[in-house]
């Protein structure tokens, strides 16, 4: 479970996707890596989540590949049976986090306030989501957190190019969850002359060298 996280921290960014359509999975994946991010966490926002998962993990094995927004077992074993290699969750909710656990299966669950934090500490969780991170009181209650508990982050919500490098020099963050290179029109509006050529997703690819360019400071 450990390599997980240290595969994690190895990137510093953590792309949060939402995908509509499964025939953008692999594209998207491909987009991803070229960039030079081999990592991504497909949200169960959609009801494709879980077949993109499938031919992300079966055609793309080389990515680092996790589920988000998972809310019910349901969804967990689904992920799991599809190729996620780590759940993410956006709020703590201890049957998911017990069931991980029982069943050794590295999870990110999301927390805000010391309470869940000890709801974690006290299952042994010490990597956890800070989300919605920005108006959750951003780095400063990261700090707060930090330094009364021993845990690492992986703060999602609200950041961006602009905030990543507050976010990165904090000891505690892992890594970064973040959409600005990943969003939803990005993904699924290329006009049909772009599909032709192949350039629906070179707008992601050069968002995603722009964020692996100024995380790399923080490797």
């Amino acid at each position: 479970m450990e390599s997980i996280f240290n595969e994690i921290k190895k990137y510093r960014i953590v792309p949060v996707i939402k995908i509509e359509d499964p025939e953008n999975a692999l594209p998207l994946a491909d987009a991803l890596i070229e960039g030079g991010l081999p990592v991504a966490e497909v949200t169960f926002r959609t009801d494709a989540a879980e077949e993109a998962i499938k031919k992300i993990s079966e055609k793309r094995p080389d990515i680092l590949l996790g589920a988000g927004t998972v809310l019910t077992i349901e969804n967990v074993e689904k992920a799991v049976n599809a190729g996620a290699r780590f759940i993410v969750a956006p709020g703590f909710n201890p049957v998911i986090v017990d069931y991980c656990i029982s069943k050794n299966i590295p999870m990110v669950p999301g927390i805000n306030n010391p309470s869940q934090a000890e709801w974690a500490m006290e299952r042994g969780v010490k990597v956890l989501k800070f989300f919605p991170a920005e108006i959750s009181g951003g780095v400063k209650m990261l700090k707060a957190l930090g330094s009364v508990y021993d845990i690492k982050f992986i703060p999602t919500g609200g950041i961006n190019l602009n905030n990543l490098d507050e976010y990165l020099s904090y000891e505690r963050v892992l890594a970064v969850g973040g959409t600005w290179m990943v969003k939803v029109d990005l993904i699924s509006s290329g006009r049909f002359d772009d599909l032709i050529s192949g350039r629906q997703f070179d707008k992601i690819k050069t968002l995603t060298k722009d964020a692996v360019e100024k995380a790399s400071s923080f490797l």
